[in-house]
């Protein structure tokens, strides 16, 4: 088992290492209905203290409508300097696939509330039997769906040998105090029965790429990941992905893994928690239990 980590007591305790801060999401700033006491103070802190702030989500939708989401749950633009999403990542797919000009016809899978990601591409939205590919965006209804729901769904598209783009890879999120899946779910049963699949977000390396050029789109100069800090709650998600591009990475223990990284008062366990990072080969400098300054 792998030494355990330090539990710093604020995020105030690493960020004179690092020049930016590249921060979850859901989890992590908020729960899907409110941000967490002490979220906002910190990111707005760690602005003052002049560290780049760009938060990355999964979310498979394009970054402004994110950033209306996150002013009703409390946080300013002010607290953040940029956002890259997966609807993001998503969208420039879509503009590769019609650059010629070209409908690209797709299946789509999930909610009505993500339609804005296909705003201002050719891309029609189909049938299966029209289709050129499916885009996954989550389950129709994730308040009562699991991923076996759409096993027919999928049967039916692998008989059509169609690939699937994922524009969330996230296997599930907490809202409130429930858990909810996500389009990774879906897409990691499709990927399981033989489908293809195109996953755009965390912990895929794609996604860093993307947010070494935000950075120096919002800097002016290339910011060495050496000197970014990744925080979020996700194992296979956030800390999976800063381990797999070699980004140091602080854990949050209160969101999706925080029984298996807690002890019985809810505080991080440095035993299990070097435990669970050992077991899963994933690497974290520090961990703490909700983000604060």
């Amino acid at each position: 088992m792998s030494q355990p980590i330090p539990i710093i007591p604020g995020l105030s305790a690493l960020a004179p290492r690092y020049e930016a801060l590249i921060c979850d999401v859901w989890g992590v700033i908020h729960n899907g209905l409110e941000a967490y006491p002490g979220a906002v103070d910190c990111l707005t802190r760690a602005r003052a203290a002049k560290k780049i702030v760009l938060l990355l989500s999964n979310a498979p939708r394009p970054s402004e409508p994110i950033k209306v989401q996150l002013e009703s749950f409390g946080v300013p633009r002010s607290a953040y300097d940029g956002i890259v999403t997966s609807g993001d990542l998503t969208q420039s797919v879509f503009a590769e696939r019609t650059a010629s000009g070209k409908v690209f016809k797709v299946l789509h899978v999930g909610p009505d509330r993500v339609l804005p990601l296909f705003e201002g591409f050719k891309v029609e939205r189909v049938s299966l039997e029209e289709a050129q590919a499916i885009v996954c965006t989550g389950p129709f209804d994730d308040t009562k769906e699991a991923p076996e729901d759409y096993r027919d769904l999928w049967a039916k598209a692998l008989a059509a040998r169609l690939p699937m783009i994922c524009a969330n890879p996230d296997i599930v999120v907490q809202r409130g105090d429930q858990l909810v899946y996500c389009a990774g779910a879906l897409a990691k049963l499709y990927e399981e029965m033989g489908g293809e699949v195109l996953y755009l977000g965390k912990p895929h390396l794609p996604v860093y790429d993307f947010v070494a050029r935000r950075l120096t789109e919002i800097t002016g100069h290339a910011v060495p990941r050496n000197k970014w800090l990744a925080i979020g709650d996700g194992l296979k998600t956030d800390i999976l992905g800063a381990t797999r591009a070699g980004v140091d990475a602080l854990l949050i223990t209160g969101g999706i893994h925080e029984p298996e990284l807690s002890d019985s008062s809810g505080a991080p366990d440095p035993t299990r928690i070097a435990h669970v990072l050992s077991r899963d080969q994933l690497k974290a400098v520090a961990a703490m239990r909700r983000l604060v300054w």
